[in-house]
């Protein structure tokens, strides 16, 4: 039998040890990625404030992340918050060896925004969403297109389904009625070669030899991306909470 205790059983008895020696309880969000973490039953704070009476549920930083700017911008979350970006990475710079625009290589930089940062399912949506006060409409719609487009082959352009997916999803595997539904729309939509691109750069056997660094797209994102003076989370837009909610993964409330 393999005594070693789960990430997820290492992390409780992290927050069990924070909460006798800082006086703090940290109940994960569902958000809150642990790296292959099992989610179980989250502690319960009314038992753990009675065992211990000074102790406080987390509302403001979580002391096991890195701090984040007071004003971040979108490297800090890069550098901060976001999963490994390996994938996005040398997608864009397939983007930008093949001489796209800024809109495009940002585009690709970001189109996974949200699987690396938030969440998964419907990441196409949700990335749309969370970039959409800072870049070009187009832009939005193209990532939000590029989840749904993946999905269908396009030999005008050369694109094929993607091998990797009948392994992943099993060569039965159709998707749900309502992308099929906005794949229809998005066909006949004027943008449809943007969201093509994508699927066009979108490396899925990336090499984990290459080297590609944030700081090559610097120029890219300070041309394409309107970077709020007050921070990333803190500017009102109708998406702050969403950037605030990657600040703070673990706030309680």
């Amino acid at each position: 039998m393999n005594d070693t205790p789960t990430l997820s059983q290492r992390a409780d008895a992290l927050e069990e040890q924070m909460s006798r020696d800082l006086d703090l309880i940290v109940i994960r969000s569902r958000l809150y990625s642990l790296a292959e973490a099992d989610f179980g039953p989250q502690p319960n704070a009314n038992a753990l404030m009675t065992k211990n009476p000074k102790a406080r549920v987390l509302m403001g930083d979580d002391p096991r992340l890195p701090k984040m700017p007071d004003q971040p911008t979108l490297a800090d979350f890069f550098k901060y918050r976001f999963g490994p970006a390996a994938h996005l990475l040398q997608s864009a710079k397939h983007a930008l060896n093949a001489g796209l625009s800024d809109k495009m290589v940002l585009a690709c930089l970001l189109h996974d925004v949200a699987t690396i940062g938030f969440i998964r399912g419907d990441h196409g949506y949700w990335g749309a969403q969370l970039i959409e006060p800072y870049v070009d409409e187009e832009v939005v719609w193209a990532i939000r297109a590029h989840q749904v487009l993946r999905f269908y082959p396009d030999e005008s352009v050369g694109y094929e389904y993607p091998q990797s997916y009948i392994k992943t999803f099993g060569a039965d595997y159709r998707p749900d009625p309502y992308i099929e539904e906005d794949y229809k729309r998005m066909r006949d939509h004027k943008w449809y070669m943007s969201g093509r691109t994508i699927t066009l750069h979108d490396i899925y056997s990336f090499d984990p030899n290459a080297k590609v660094e944030l700081e090559e797209f610097t120029d890219v994102i300070g041309r394409a991306f309107k970077q709020p003076s007050q921070g990333l989370g803190f500017d009102n837009s109708p998406v702050a909470h969403m950037w605030r909610a990657m600040i703070r993964p673990a706030k309680y409330l």
